[in-house]
């Protein structure tokens, strides 16, 4: 199954395709921004039963590259069998569309990055044949972003470095840049990067900070995530009504009990255990007709 976070690493790219000659640039490879963008489809099946699908491909226009194609890939770990398949990418979009074609993998610990930029060769050492050496993007050369005026100025990038640096010490700093620099920013634009940067973070500590900065700089915003953040503070104070009133009645609380209200997450169904345990005469008689 695809991961969010694997899902942001590449998908920012579709979101904002001048963000990949700003990140070259970052990297000491000199890329103009390019004028026209076509997102491409990413199969690359081919007649026989065999599926091959990149992640992210753009076609790129610019006045200095020229057209070119940009294939990027989101690396969540290291992989023996990937580097033939970036092998097998890249010469089929070439054969395909007779164009120069870039390969940029993303990832979020050094250790996979330092393995992805390894050049690997399809021949002998005496005769390569086909070098696979992929632009790899990830913590170990992105800049840490901790200045809302700097995250302000470009905010994909920014939402790429906080997506890169998730498992980082430093990612408590570029998350506050990053929500900071949100405050003052359209809706329209902002709710993509509260997305991008929720699913970059999966299921790593920083992912609650980044969830109390978006319900409390970005109360405003209609997202998801700031849906989820509301509806988990009205359960959780409704959790904490609940056992209170239980306990000042005099109920006995058991276990399975407690278990069983704090598991719930549903706000509806909480308000309708309180009701009940204004008058039930035993704690676990606020479950019933459930």
């Amino acid at each position: 199954m695809v991961s969010p976070p694997h899902e942001a690493m590449h998908r920012i790219f579709q979101h904002d395709p001048g963000l990949f000659s700003r990140v070259s640039r970052i990297l000491g490879i000199p890329m103009s921004a390019p004028v026209v963008t076509t997102v491409m489809p990413t199969d690359l099946t081919e007649a026989s039963p065999v599926e091959r699908r990149v992640d992210t491909l753009l076609r790129l226009e610019s006045p200095e590259q020229g057209t070119f194609l940009l294939a990027i890939e989101a690396q969540g770990k290291k992989d023996p069998d990937k580097p033939a398949s970036w092998a097998y990418y890249t010469a089929y979009l070439w054969t395909k569309y007779r164009l120069p074609t870039c390969l940029m993998v993303v990832c979020q610990d050094r250790a996979t990055a330092q393995w992805a930029q390894r050049a690997v060769c399809s021949g002998l050492p005496q005769m390569p044949t086909v070098t696979v050496r992929p632009t790899v993007v990830g913590p170990h050369n992105l800049p840490v972003i901790t200045d809302p005026a700097e995250a302000r100025a470009d905010l994909a990038l920014a939402t790429l470095a906080a997506i890169t640096h998730a498992a980082e010490p430093g990612i408590d700093a570029i998350l506050k840049a990053l929500s900071t620099a949100l405050r003052d920013t359209p809706q329209e634009i902002a709710d993509p990067i509260v997305e991008f940067t929720a699913q970059g973070l999966g299921n790593r500590p920083a992912k609650h900070l980044w969830r109390n900065l978006v319900a409390v700089d970005l109360s405003f915003y209609k997202s998801y995530i700031s849906e989820e953040i509301r509806d988990e503070g009205r359960a959780a104070g409704r959790i904490e009504d609940l056992l209170l009133v239980l306990e000042q009645r005099g109920l006995d609380v058991s276990d399975d009990v407690r278990r069983r209200i704090t598991d719930c997450h549903d706000p509806e169904i909480l308000r309708q255990w309180l009701s009940r345990a204004v008058t039930a005469p035993k704690a676990e008689e606020i479950f019933e007709d459930e």
